[in-house]
């Protein structure tokens, strides 16, 4: 897990069970994306928490939640303040 620590002290992560982030304080979660089935049967990555865009359709969940990492971990995390 990749973790943005600024000089305050906070901390920006995208939350996976790796680390116990209940050690650092008490967190506050927000949505960064909704990854949902659409009409055909395939996935998308709606990243529009986080002001970002549509990606997808992906012919399989796993592709879209990878796809959902890699955008938020690019254009989020690493421009969190």
């Amino acid at each position: 897990m990749d973790m943005i620590i600024n000089q305050g002290g906070l901390v920006h992560c995208i939350y996976n069970e790796t680390i116990d982030l209940t050690q650092l304080g008490t967190p506050v979660i927000n949505r960064g994306s909704h990854v949902e089935p659409v009409a055909d049967g395939q996935w998308t990555a709606d990243l529009s928490p986080v002001n970002g865009p549509l990606l997808g359709p992906f012919s399989h969940r796993s592709v879209a939640l990878a796809a959902e990492r890699e955008w938020l971990n690019q254009h989020w995390l690493l421009s969190s303040p």
